[in-house]
């Protein structure tokens, strides 16, 4: 349940020109200071994340990275758009979507 609300938050992201979908685009956020979270899939590569947590890194930038419990596909599903990686460029969306992976992981034990 509360996957969906995530997956509706990006959405609302998305209709919003709040999120940065893919290497190229997620990578440009970064670089220009817009990015307030980085989201990656669960089935995105360890080499993915690692990249991007030495350009989050490089950049000196405090910004959360997380890797989230959603897929690719339903990435695509809820958004039109297959990405692994994403950064929302908004601060209310990046902290309403936090909370909601973060009260998913509790409700799943993890």
């Amino acid at each position: 349940m509360l996957k969906n609300k995530t997956l509706s938050m990006l959405g609302l992201a998305r209709r919003a020109g709040k999120l940065s979908m893919g290497h190229d685009m997620a990578e440009k956020s970064i670089k220009a200071h817009r990015a307030k979270l980085v989201l990656l899939c669960s089935d995105a590569s360890k080499r993915l994340v690692s990249e991007f947590e030495r350009t989050l890194e490089n950049f000196e930038l405090d910004v959360p990275l997380v890797v989230a419990d959603i897929t690719m596909n339903e990435i695509h599903f809820a958004v039109g758009y297959k990405a692994g990686v994403m950064t929302v460029d908004d601060v209310n969306f990046s902290d309403k979507i936090i909370r909601l992976i973060e009260q998913e992981e509790n409700a799943n034990g993890n």
